[in-house]
């Protein structure tokens, strides 16, 4: 860390016998006791510590930042969602307000296993708010995963059960998993199985997830059989209700307001 040379500037302090420093005035060499015997040897100045700590967080940050580019390639493999940022969002869409309060709150969020259920109709908005809180929570250096249930379908299909469960484990590496599209994939009873049996592994290992859906609130709550109830029951149970719609944002989001969760997401 110290630089031996001495600079033109520099001086010997009568005193001390020891070189100083002609910028910043502080010693460049330091005397130390080994073995009984005094040695002087070079030490860093006030000014060369200042510029390797400057050099030093630099460089940490550089590792951060390249740290957060590989957090958001995997998070975000769909390229199409690196777009889709806080800082674009408009403020058209009321529901927006609890994304933002759910990444700035994430500490919190992710302590309790607090996580989001959005829903509402096509194109309302919530592959955006999902996307927008993803990249939040992966420059705040957490690992994230965002996908769908196609997806995960289509990868354990291939799988003997030993493979299955690895792969279900693996989704619990993630400090938050999005999913989105819930009630899109396949109703078989195979789909479904495996549908459950995501959703109850993230609901056992007590980590937050967020899933979107175009079902309603009301087909969520009623659902059409055993096999749907098993899924829906485990969604809602840990997942806070939001809406994203054209109706009344305040009166579809009043079973929100009456969830723990609630208080950290209303400002």
């Amino acid at each position: 860390m110290s630089d031996s040379t001495a600079a033109a500037s520099d001086y010997t302090d009568p005193t001390s016998g020891l070189l100083y420093c002609g910028l910043c005035h502080t010693p460049k060499e330091c005397r130390i006791h080994v073995f009984g015997r005094e040695r002087t040897i070079c030490c860093s100045c006030a000014c060369e510590l200042e510029r390797w700590n400057a050099e030093e967080t630099e460089r940490q940050q550089c590792e951060r930042l390249a740290r957060i580019q590989r957090l958001k390639a995997t998070a975000l493999q769909n390229k199409a969602l690196w777009a889709y940022t806080f800082d674009r969002d408009n403020g058209s869409n009321p529901a927006m307000v609890y994304a933002h309060n759910y990444a700035k709150r994430w500490s919190t969020m992710r302590e309790k296993g607090a996580g989001l259920l959005l829903w509402g109709g096509v194109g309302s908005g919530k592959t955006f708010a999902a996307a927008c809180i993803a990249h939040a929570v992966t420059e705040q250096g957490y690992p994230v995963l965002m996908t769908n249930f196609g997806k995960v379908l289509n990868s354990l299909s291939d799988m003997f059960s030993e493979d299955k469960n690895r792969y279900l484990a693996s989704l619990n590496e993630f400090d938050l998993l999005i999913i989105d599209d819930l009630g899109v994939e396949r109703n078989s009873e195979y789909a479904l199985e495996q549908v459950y049996n995501v959703v109850d592994s993230r609901y056992l290992s007590r980590l937050p997830f967020i899933i979107t859906t175009n079902l309603s609130l009301d087909e969520l709550k009623q659902p059409k059989d055993l096999a749907h109830a098993r899924i829906y029951d485990r969604v809602l149970e840990r997942c806070t209700p939001i809406c994203f719609s054209s109706r009344n944002y305040r009166k579809d989001n009043a079973a929100m307001n009456k969830s723990e969760t609630a208080k950290y997401l209303i400002d």
